[in-house]
């Protein structure tokens, strides 16, 4: 193990690369390979295109064994909403291969934005790199830019007072891990590994042009997205990001008394990109119904109409127009 971390950082103070194979000869200074890399050849992987549709991938045995409460694909759908993509699928898997495998190229096959959560640690089940790399036919390799953020911006643990960057350890080994990732030597390297926080080490790991790899940490995970926002704005239906509007309507009626009309106005407003949407609310007085879409002109156009027809009034929270709890 120490050899082969001797190879690996000496591989980071070279100024070029030496000794690998021609598979990896395109593998730019930035990037060391990996020394005992997965299948060298690489997929094709699509270029840039406009966001329409998006999925998020939640990867960890603790959400499915209920240890952690999942609350990044919460603020992803919120993301998405507020920028106007349509979040058609979310996931929770475990921290196996072939599920990850599996998952991550149907995803990146059917939406045009994918963003996986978990398992990027440094211990035995942080799977999620070489999985992804597995699913494209990848190499894991160091990242240099990362690895020496992370020297500049982490500190070594209180009950590691011993560690040292430069010095092989099973701690370094560990460290490692988490800033080898899947690289496509087909493509620009800037293009796979996105810093967008200065104060953050953790990159944004870009593998087949469209999965973006975020930490579960739920600070993590909602601080690298939002500072990925400007990357992704030029590529939305609206640059501007205007988002998806939302009306709220709350009506004293039941659903099943609703429901005729809302059927008829939800296939007449389809083609206009319109859903329509009824909750109830179970224990309470007022129920809700939803008009949800991108044109805010036409989904308030349709305000007054829904309102007669449901007997309602246009809200801005659900709970607005509900009864004082009575006084005992």
């Amino acid at each position: 193990m120490f050899n082969r971390l001797n190879l690996v950082l000496r591989q980071l103070s070279r100024p070029s690369l030496a000794h690998v194979s021609p598979s990896a000869s395109s593998i730019p200074s930035l990037w060391s390979p990996r020394l005992t890399p997965l299948a060298m050849t690489s997929s094709a992987a699509p270029t840039a295109k406009t966001i329409h549709t998006a999925a998020c991938l939640i990867i960890g045995d603790e959400v499915l064994g209920g240890k952690t409460v999942d609350t990044n694909s919460t603020f992803f759908a919120k993301w998405c909403f507020s920028l106007g993509i349509e979040l058609k699928r979310i996931e929770v898997i475990a921290d196996d291969e072939s599920e990850i495998i599996e998952a991550v190229r149907r995803m990146s096959d059917r939406y045009d934005f994918v963003v996986t959560s978990g398992g990027i640690g440094p211990t035995h089940d942080d799977i999620t790199y070489e999985s992804i790399g597995k699913a494209f036919n990848l190499p894991l390799v160091l990242h240099k830019p990362a690895f020496e953020r992370m020297k500049v911006l982490s500190k070594p643990h209180p009950m590691q007072p011993n560690f040292d960057w430069e010095t092989p350890s099973p701690g370094l080994t560990a460290k490692l891990r988490m800033v080898e990732l899947p690289f496509d030597s087909s493509l620009p390297a800037e293009d796979q590994a996105l810093f967008v926080a200065e104060d953050m080490w953790v990159p944004i790991a870009v593998v087949n042009g469209n999965v973006h790899i975020l930490p579960g940490v739920p600070r993590l995970f909602e601080r690298l997205l939002a500072h990925l926002k400007p990357v992704i704005l030029p590529r939305l239906t609206d640059p501007e990001g205007k988002g998806i509007y939302r009306v709220l309507i709350s009506t004293p009626l039941p659903e099943s008394a609703v429901a005729p009309y809302l059927t008829e106005l939800a296939g007449r407003v389809a083609s206009h990109g319109i859903k329509v949407g009824s909750y109830p609310r179970w224990g309470l007085k007022r129920n809700t119904v939803t008009l949800v879409g991108t044109d805010q002109v036409y989904v308030q156009s349709l305000i007054p109409e829904v309102e007669m027809n449901v007997e309602g009034k246009w809200v801005q929270r659900e709970d607005e127009l509900d009864p004082p709890e009575e006084s005992n």
